[in-house]
Order: C-alpha cells, then sequence, then structure tokens
C-alpha cells in the first residue's frame, strides 16, 4: 500500500462520476462557508492491489458552520470499477439530515446509484421544510429502481436508488442529485441552531453511521486490497467516523 498527493483519479474515471463530483464541490464552494477537514495523513490518497488491478482511493474532506464533515470519495480498480462516494454529516447543534449519494460502476456501466436525505431524528422524519421542498420536485420515472439493502431503513421515503438506463437516465439521475444537494445546502443556511435536540441527534447519526458500516460489499473490497484492520479503520475512520454521545450529566457546549 503506498500512499500521495501528487496523483488526482478524477479524470481516470466514468464520465458521470466525474461530472457528479464536479457538481458537488462546485455547489459547496457556492452555497456554503468551507474550511478544510483535517483526515489522517496516510488515508487522504491510497493506492493499493486489488486481485491484480491497481486500486486508487481519493479522499477531499470540508467543514462548514453547518456540517461537521463533508466527504468526497473517488477510487477506481484498474478498469473494472469506478466509485463516487458522498456523504455530509451535519453537526448535531442544527436540525438537518444526512446528505449521501453514491454511483457504482462495474465494466463501463452505472450498476447502482443512490441519493438521499437521511432523517436522524427519533421520529425517523425530515424537517417540514425538506418535505416541502423535496414533494415540490417535478416526478422522474427511471426505468429500473433498485430494491435497499436490509440495513437501509435509514433511509427516507425520498430515497432513490436505481440502475440508469442509457446516458438520458444517467443525466437525469445527476440533475436529481443537484436538487437534493441545493435544497440541503440552501436549508443549512437558514436553519438556526437548536442545542436542545442535540444528543437525539447525535445519536441519529451514530444509528446511521453503524447501519452504513453494515455494508458488507465495501468492507469486502477494502479488506482483499489491504486486510481487514485496514478495512476497519478506513470505514470507522474515513468513511462513516462515529460521533461520540455525551455521557450523562456532560454539559453541552
Amino acid at each position: 500500500m503506498t500512499t500521495s498527493t501528487q496523483s488526482s483519479v478524477r479524470q481516470h474515471l466514468y464520465p458521470s462520476i466525474q461530472r457528479l463530483a464536479a457538481l458537488i464541490t462546485e455547489t459547496w464552494s457556492q452555497l456554503l462557508d468551507l474550511s478544510p477537514y483535517a483526515l489522517p495523513d496516510d488515508l487522504g490518497y491510497v493506492e493499493g492491489r486489488l486481485e491484480g488491478e491497481k486500486l486508487i482511493i481519493e479522499n477531499q474532506c470540508f467543514q462548514s458552520t453547518q456540517f461537521r464533515k463533508m466527504h468526497l470519495e473517488l477510487a477506481k480498480v484498474g478498469s473494472t470499477l469506478d466509485i463516487l462516494h458522498c456523504v455530509m454529516f451535519p453537526r448535531p447543534e442544527f436540525n438537518l439530515p444526512m446528505f449521501g449519494t453514491d454511483i457504482v460502476v462495474g465494466r463501463g456501466r452505472i450498476s447502482a446509484a443512490i441519493v438521499d436525505l437521511s432523517p436522524v431524528t427519533a421520529n425517523q422524519s425530515l424537517p417540514t421544510g425538506y418535505q416541502r421542498d423535496l414533494r415540490s420536485l417535478s416526478n422522474i420515472n427511471f426505468s429500473q429502481p433498485r430494491t435497499l439493502p436490509d440495513w437501509g431503513d435509514i433511509f427516507s421515503d425520498f430515497c432513490l436508488f436505481i440502475q440508469p438506463n442509457g446516458d438520458e437516465e444517467e443525466e437525469q439521475f445527476i440533475l436529481r442529485v443537484r436538487d437534493f444537494l441545493t435544497i440541503h445546502c440552501q436549508r443549512a443556511r437558514i436553519t438556526p441552531p437548536s442545542p436542545e435536540c442535540r444528543d437525539e441527534r447525535l445519536a441519529g447519526q451514530l444509528r446511521y453511521c453503524l447501519q452504513q458500516q453494515e455494508n458488507d460489499k465495501t468492507r469486502r473490497v477494502l479488506e482483499r486490497a489491504f486486510d481487514s484492520d485496514w478495512a476497519e479503520r478506513y470505514m470507522t475512520t474515513v468513511l462513516f467516523d462515529t460521533p461520540e454521545l455525551p455521557t450523562p450529566g456532560d454539559p453541552i457546549v
């Protein structure tokens, strides 16, 4: 395994992944007050081998007033697998859901594409403003919806999980991610802090992260490319670092 900060995998990825990665970072920079978020030095850019193919993982992370961590991961395994993974982790002082989107490309075709704004409140519902904005979006009928995994009860009723069929549906998916992300960033900017429900939101983020860590496909790929200890560290440090819940009696700061 090697680490570096000199190379960029983005220009070698599937075109729709390149486009969505650019859209995400541009939307962040336009709508939020970004500052760097520090990852461990050896996990920002990683190279390994998976079944004889070169594996490259490149991570970008930011933070803002409303978000403790905004993570964009791009990965490539030889000519067989391209991945985009993005999650925005709100600061628990703000009543905001978890934005997440993924694209998986196998042998030149998108096999899975998902986007959601996942609630972290005890009643598992999105704030009213989010529900209103999402319902106002035009309906898109994708031809190949996919079934959520067993651990997918963390997702909202608005979750879109599909296998796009052709260039037009790929473009429609990218535009729908743009809709979700724009709503999220705009809502975040006008949402005041409400620290009285901080613990509840922390618990919701913890549940989200623990459920995502149950994704056996991701873990198996990382274990085969590196080893089980490295995979566990990457899953719990970079992909889904779990927030710490305060112990009873601790002050909320």
